[in-house]
């Protein structure tokens, strides 16, 4: 049973995932916007949503530390990981002005970010603190995101009658495909997870490698079918659109907002090779998008090969 329903989750997240892009495209076609403001907004915020319930969870109790590692793990993984297969499957053209905008933004969040966990580097005599102003901050630079959404939005695209003509959603009916594409998305997953866990432990594995799957499959598993399909599917801009999204609202929201509301997290467990890591993701994924506006599969081995390596300390260092 346990592996009947993990195929039923597969063939529906998959399924529900090339609805999702489908009905992506065809709502940024009708209203005629930018397909990056729908994957920026829409597909960003609904797929993150397990990570946002983990977050507020784990803050509300007490224990921030799950929502830290939570949102350092995706950073990375959504990049090195995600766009890294994707990538590799089908190579990501990445347009100008996602080089010149969108990228940007997101480095000089994560850039932020970063900053804002390295509190004993700045003061030896303190320990490293996730505080209100922290969180305050980082829904500041928020708020820039969304300007720069607002202004995207204002930016009318030139939609011919042919392509409206090949468009089969209504507008009404491509954000009801979209709710409830997420929604099959994110309960696809957690059935795929509970019952590789229920599989793994008949087949003996160890809790710490059981753990290790389900928080990396478990909450990026909706950014990385997805983002998948998008690439396979030439809708680039869902694609990339997606993962920068998604690394935004999780630096932004899912940890400031919490943190702002329930108040200050002590940062343990967290060593400067995770704080280099989720840097060093944003800014090759940058990089790599400027040097030729095509992220390739030679590009893609080595984010693969980086998060490999990343992961594998991990497991030797047994976080």
């Amino acid at each position: 049973m346990q592996v009947v329903l993990l195929i039923l989750g597969f063939v529906i997240i998959i399924k529900a995932s090339d609805l999702l892009v489908d009905a992506s495209s065809a709502l940024a076609t009708r209203l005629r916007v930018p397909k990056m403001l729908i994957a920026l907004t829409i597909a960003a915020f609904g797929t993150c949503a397990p990570e946002i319930a983990i977050s507020f969870q784990s803050v509300s109790a007490g224990n921030g530390q799950i929502a830290f590692a939570n949102v350092v793990g995706s950073c990375v993984v959504n990049v090195l990981l995600i766009i890294g297969l994707a990538s590799f499957i089908k190579p990501i053209k990445i347009r100008h002005a996602t080089i010149k905008k969108e990228l940007p933004i997101l480095v000089l969040i994560t850039s932020v970010f970063v900053i804002l966990m390295l509190d004993s580097l700045f003061n030896p005599y303190t320990s490293d603190t996730f505080s209100r102003a922290d969180g305050i901050v980082l829904l500041l630079l928020f708020g820039i995101f969304v300007v720069y959404l607002i202004q995207l939005f204002s930016k009318r695209t030139d939609v011919s009658q042919e392509e409206l003509d090949k468009v089969s959603y209504t507008p009404f009916w491509a954000i009801f495909t979209i709710v409830v594409s997420i929604i099959c998305i994110i309960y696809s997953s957690d059935i795929i997870v509970s019952m590789a866990e229920e599989i793994a432990h008949r087949l003996h594995i160890s809790d710490k490698l059981i753990t290790m799957f389900a928080i990396v499959v478990g909450t990026s598993l909706p950014e990385m079918v997805m983002t998948v399909t998008s690439a396979k599917k030439g809708e680039f801009d869902i694609a990339i659109g997606n993962i920068i999204g998604t690394n935004i609202f999780n630096i932004c929201i899912v940890l400031g907002l919490p943190v702002i509301i329930y108040g200050n997290v002590l940062l343990t467990g967290f060593g400067i090779i995770d704080i280099i890591m989720v840097f060093l993701s944003s800014a090759l994924l940058f990089f790599f998008a400027r040097s030729e506006k095509t992220i390739d599969k030679k590009e893609a081995i080595i984010m693969l090969a980086l998060f490999a390596l990343y992961y594998f300390f991990l497991l030797v260092e047994g976080y």
